[in-house]
């Protein structure tokens, strides 16, 4: 049975210089945890997208929070889990179709959750019309000489 290990929970607002803080809380995270280099590149952009995603479209012409939350596991699984309280989303499925976008006049590739599922072992999005989404991202690290597997 896989025990937690570590954990990170922070809420930022929704304003587009906090995706690169994103990237650096994540980057923070990660570096103790001995990540090969794609797989740190692969899970910061993962989360960029889930943040651009949160900045673009939950809070269009607004803004709000965004909560961000990283969990660590003894079997080196990481659970990364970006949420908001935005406009959520009326068609998950269409939402999830690659180069749809509810943003075309604005230069957007509607891309994210391909991106963001590619660089994921497993990834669930859960979302509610008036009430936010939920993105939830797993990926397993691979095996680190500083850290043997339990």
């Amino acid at each position: 049975m896989k025990k937690k290990l570590n954990e990170i929970r922070c809420t930022f607002c929704s304003v587009s210089q906090n995706e690169a803080l994103a990237r650096s809380i994540v980057t923070g995270f990660l570096l103790s945890l001995d990540p090969d280099v794609d797989e740190l590149a692969d899970i910061r952009c993962a989360v960029s997208e889930a943040v651009t995603n949160c900045i673009v479209h939950a809070y269009r012409q607004t803004s709000g929070d965004i909560r961000l939350s990283m969990t660590y596991y003894s079997d080196r699984t990481l659970k990364i889990t970006v949420a908001d309280n935005g406009c959520g989303i009326a068609d998950l499925a269409k939402a999830r179709t690659p180069l749809f976008t509810t943003a075309p006049d604005e230069d957007r590739c509607g891309m994210g959750f391909s991106i963001m599922e590619s660089f994921s072992d497993k990834m669930t999005v859960i979302s509610h019309v008036g009430h936010g989404t939920k993105i939830t991202m797993i990926r397993r690290l691979s095996p680190s000489d500083k850290f043997p597997p339990t």
